[in-house]
């Protein structure tokens, strides 16, 4: 069984910062690949971040590039999403997600991963 819990959102004024956390229950954390995935209202899920099961290959959508930074710790079971210079646009439910990886270095694509959270809601104002 597989559980993934966010947290760390909020409401923060544009060019502020947040940093995302998602603890996994996992017993083999270290084979599963992760991503932070986003949806904003009225529109479609978004693949936001992903970071490959060592740790040595991310994966970035080009509005975050530069500001967001995908981070895991194998010792704590937990990846982390650090937001920097955040923007309005940024305002949506972020969503941890994970996959079982038997390669090391690779992230996959969006629509493997098969394992969820519940979402943290995060606010940018202007």
């Amino acid at each position: 069984q597989v559980q993934l819990v966010e947290s760390g959102g909020g409401l923060v004024q544009a060019g502020g910062s947040l940093r995302l956390s998602c603890a996994a229950s996992i017993r083999t954390f270290r084979s599963y690949a992760m991503g932070w995935f986003r949806q904003a209202p009225g529109k479609e899920r978004e693949f936001a971040a992903g970071i490959s099961r060592s740790g040595d290959s991310t994966f970035y959508v080009d509005s975050v590039k530069g500001r967001f930074t995908i981070s895991r710790d194998n010792a704590k079971n937990t990846v982390y999403l650090q937001m920097n210079s955040l923007k309005p646009e940024d305002t949506a439910v972020y969503y941890c997600a994970a996959v079982y990886s038997v390669h090391s270095m690779r992230v996959p694509t969006s629509d493997e991963y098969n394992y969820w959270g519940q979402g943290t809601q995060v606010t940018v104002s202007s």
